[in-house]
């Protein structure tokens, strides 16, 4: 009867399912955050978690939900960003590891250069605090403008404004679609690439490579030390996440920052 009992709980433990693997829900916004999200899961996969990546279309939502515990972490924004977003809405959340940089660029479908710019152009930039100035220290590069020193600059820091140009600012992900109406639009790499722009083709300029502004992995800050978050962070950072940055996304002007 024994025998028959062992072979029974044998027979039960053998068609038992596999425990799952624990979940990690990580929020993204498009290119190339969502890319690089998919060669890590592959990485964090081997750590024994299920890498789930939720995609976003705004800067903003990605923060909520992370507040709001619909997910384990994010990866979308730079620090500067991250900070304002935190001041302005309270919220609990930390870098972690930087992963890569999207050089902000300036594109047109009117002009091939910017010394075509006219007079009284319409010109679009980002709205939030950290892209607008990164915007708008680009446009100063360029010659086009002249700012107040600050590290928060709108239109209303603008001090030299020799052509005249009419600045308007918009949601990021709002602005390829200013392409047809305005003369130039300074645009973020990842919603420019996904509007179909090539940015090492058609930016008219970009950020410098050596910008400040990397985009990071970020979690709450009470999960910061926590296994499956380590694991997260060190796929991020793996050597087959850099390789494809390098091998498949430097061509569109992604960087990595490790």
């Amino acid at each position: 009867m024994k025998k028959i009992i062992f072979a029974l709980l044998a027979l039960a433990a053998l068609a038992a399912p596999a425990s799952a693997a624990e979940k990690i829900i990580l929020g993204v916004t498009p290119f190339p955050a969502k890319e690089i999200a998919d060669v890590a899961k592959a990485v964090v996969a081997k750590e024994g978690y299920e890498l789930v990546v939720k995609e976003f279309t705004d800067f903003v939502q990605p923060n909520l939900a992370l507040q709001d515990k619909s997910l384990d972490a994010n990866f979308f924004q730079h620090i500067p960003y991250l900070e304002n977003m935190k001041s302005e809405k309270n919220l609990d959340i930390v870098p972690l590891v930087k992963v890569h940089l999207l050089p902000i660029g300036i594109y047109s479908q009117k002009v091939k250069s910017l010394k075509e710019v006219k007079d009284r152009s319409v010109v679009a930039v980002p709205n939030d605090p950290t892209n607008g100035f990164r915007a708008y220290k680009l446009l100063e590069r360029e010659g086009l403008l002249k700012m107040k020193p600050g590290n928060k600059l709108t239109a209303a820091d603008i001090v030299e404004n020799p052509k005249k140009l009419k600045v308007i600012e918009l949601e990021a992900p709002q602005l390829p679609r200013t392409l047809p109406d305005t003369a130039i639009s300074v645009i973020n790499m990842n919603f420019a690439v996904d509007a179909g722009l090539d940015p090492t083709k058609e930016a008219l300029a970009l950020e410098s490579k050596e910008s400040p502004y990397a985009v990071v992995l970020a979690c709450r800050s009470k999960e910061r030390e926590s296994a499956k978050i380590k694991a997260l962070a060190k796929a991020l950072n793996s050597p087959e996440v850099k390789k494809f940055i390098t091998e498949k996304l430097s061509a569109k002007g992604v960087v990595p920052a490790f």
